[in-house]
């Protein structure tokens, strides 16, 4: 078997816009393959041998080749069924085959190009017309590898894109606008808010660089995103240190306040963990409530999805008046948990605008009682 691997003279001129290409033969005769390696050397490119198709698909295996030309009358596997081979082959489709064979027949030649070959031409070749249909291959090749280069392109830009609006938009309400509604602004009967604050981390902030400080932020942030998405929940957004949460919506779930107490739970967990693991003062403190919200997309330049009304009030005010590594709950919360979770009468606090309210703190889990 003979195989032939010849450097590039980067200084010669190319046949195809300056790129030399590769270029397998696959031909069992050694004249034929002799004839063909000095055209195309001359013309830039690097050429590979093969003397059989078993030969051939080794080549093929590491090797990436822009061309094949390919003898038809071979012992073994023919060249008809190493095409087919070929174009069957997610991988070595794409390649562009040429059959040069002494079969001058209309009916192998119409066979062939059913199957895929990009051309047929019969023995003894016309040295101009093999180049002329050589550099035609090369060139269709070249515009099919540079439109799915660019669609390949599009579609990375797209689901960035889309990992990026995902960030900011839950799904059904992509697909809501993706549907040409412009306007998402909807009203949920049932739904719970949560809120979680850092306490202290205004001054811990100030202890620390600033690549610190946000490398603390960051570190708890995307352990809360894994937690809510786990949960099934909505992050809304954050707000400094502050970290906000909706279940409920913006599809609506028949366990939204249950979900959002075991997310309480796990994120108490994760801030005591973090407490030890960075040997920092970290606290948190969380406040929920739930009842009807308003929830939609405001925005024309930086879009955001986020709630309104008196329940994400009321939420954010059971976190300011609740306690460190305490998870506070206004009645309508401990009611609708019911006895699946210990509580702690926290008593009647004046929470403005509503008066005087009946507060909690959510202890555990029925025999599982939270410590810090």
């Amino acid at each position: 078997m003979l195989s032939v691997i010849v450097p590039v003279d980067l200084g010669r001129d190319t046949i195809w816009r300056g790129k030399p290409s590769r270029i397998l033969i696959v031909d069992d005769t050694a004249a034929n393959r002799d004839l063909l390696i000095p055209r195309l050397l001359r013309e830039g490119h690097e050429v590979e041998t093969a003397d059989n198709a078993a030969a051939a698909l080794d080549r093929l295996v590491g090797g990436n080749f822009d061309l094949i030309l390919l003898d038809l009358i071979m012992p073994g596997m023919d060249g008809f069924e190493l095409l087919c081979r070929l174009k069957s082959n997610l991988h070595t489709r794409h390649i562009p085959v040429i059959i040069i064979s002494a079969l001058d027949e209309v009916d192998s030649a119409i066979r062939c190009i059913e199957a895929g070959a990009e051309d047929y031409l019969p023995k003894p070749f016309n040295p101009i017309l093999l180049r002329a249909r050589i550099d035609a291959s090369l060139e269709k090749k070249w515009l099919r590898d540079r439109e799915r280069s660019h669609f390949e392109e599009m579609r990375v830009e797209k689901q960035r894109s889309e990992t990026l609006l995902l960030n900011i938009l839950p799904q059904s309400v992509v697909n809501r606008m993706r549907n040409g509604e412009t306007v998402i602004a909807d009203r949920h009967a049932d739904a719970t808010i949560l809120f979680v604050d850092l306490v202290g981390f205004t001054s811990l902030s100030a202890q620390y660089p600033a690549d610190r400080v946000l490398e603390i932020l960051s570190m708890i942030f995307a352990r809360f995103d894994d937690a809510v998405a786990t949960h099934g929940l909505e992050k809304i957004k954050t707000i400094g240190d502050a970290y906000v949460v909706a279940g409920g919506l913006p599809e609506p779930l028949s366990d939204h306040t249950h979900r959002a107490a075991e997310l309480a739970i796990e994120m108490l967990a994760i801030v005591r963990e973090l407490r030890d693991s960075q040997q920092i003062d970290l606290r948190a403190r969380i406040g929920i409530h739930t009842g009807p919200v308003i929830a939609g997309v405001i925005g024309a330049r930086k879009l955001m999805y986020d709630v309104w009304g008196d329940t994400v009030n009321t939420a954010s005010r059971m976190e300011t008046f609740g306690a460190a590594n305490r998870i506070h709950v206004s009645a309508e919360m401990r009611n609708a948990l019911g006895e699946t979770y210990l509580f702690e009468s926290r008593g009647r606090i004046d929470i403005k605008g509503k008066g005087m309210m009946e507060t909690y703190f959510l202890i555990g889990r029925r025999n599982t009682v939270l410590s810090f």
